[in-house]
């Protein structure tokens, strides 16, 4: 006859998950984060889903001609390389034809900048902005936080389950838990950001900007732009972006108040040519 668990059997494991997995740090800002991805065979689970999801992305969206536009994504993506502690990164970097002021990178060191961002960044150092932010979700390991926080929750209300079930006599009928596979590399990969990482890694991006040599102050002036963009010419699909993203006071005041131990690893490189209009 099946017995239900009891409420320890249940609890116990929970807690030694949370126990292992809350003992990792991100890096350049040295968060304690709550993460069941940091060894490194999770890791490169993640950075093959990457490299599995960017390989899909270029197969259905059409990638840009435009030799100024991807001679920009480059150059910045150069400078940028050699200062984010991305290890085994395969270092990848393509303009998307897409009207949407966007980016985004995937584990592994690819990312994709699309079209419509150019409009928005104006500079390379806009243009670093944004790919460094991007890329600060990857380094901060913000998808792997994400999934073990959905994991988590869903114990606790196994958990809270089973003591009700117990107190109740009600069977649980052993569902709980069902629709937390990870399923495909997008559907993982696409989830959105908490605001706080969203502002967590802007600062970080600022940190990789100053090393590459862009003045991280631009990155204020790029959020301006960017909550200047939502209020004039956002079409319905540009807010639906721009809604998942604190552009706001919070975000360029947060930047603003953090930018004094950005500018301290500014180093000004030569000017470049900037991003064509």
């Amino acid at each position: 006859m099946f017995q239900k668990p009891s409420f320890w059997a249940v609890f116990l494991p929970f807690t030694a998950l949370v126990a292992v997995v809350s003992c990792t740090t991100v890096p350049d800002n040295g968060r304690k984060q709550l993460n069941a991805f940091q060894s490194a065979d999770k890791r490169a689970e993640l950075e093959q889903m990457g490299l599995d999801e960017f390989e899909k992305i270029k197969s259905e969206k059409p990638v840009s001609q435009d030799p100024a536009m991807n001679a920009a994504v480059q150059r910045v993506g150069d400078h940028l390389a050699p200062v984010v502690p991305l290890e085994n990164a395969h270092w990848e970097f393509v303009v998307f034809e897409d009207p949407t002021p966007n980016a985004f990178a995937l584990p592994g060191g690819k990312v994709g900048v699309h079209t419509g961002l150019f409009q928005v960044a104006q500079n390379d150092a806009g243009l670093a902005a944004v790919i460094g932010h991007e890329l600060a979700h990857v380094v901060a390991n913000h998808a792997g936080e994400r999934i073990t926080g959905q994991v988590a929750t869903a114990t606790g209300v196994a958990v809270l389950t089973e003591v009700i079930g117990s107190k109740t006599g009600m069977s649980t009928g052993g569902k709980i838990g069902t629709g937390l596979g990870l399923g495909g590399a997008g559907v993982v990969l696409s989830r959105k950001n908490s605001r706080s990482q969203e502002l967590e890694a802007d600062q970080i991006g600022a940190i990789y900007m100053a090393r590459a040599g862009y003045d991280p102050r631009e990155a204020v002036e790029l959020w301006k732009r960017f909550a200047n963009f939502k209020e004039e010419k956002g079409s319905k699909r540009t807010r639906a972006f721009l809604s998942t993203h604190p552009l706001d006071e919070t975000r360029i005041k947060s930047l603003q108040s953090f930018l004094p131990r950005a500018l301290a690893q500014y180093q000004p490189m030569p000017p470049e040519r900037g991003i064509p209009q």
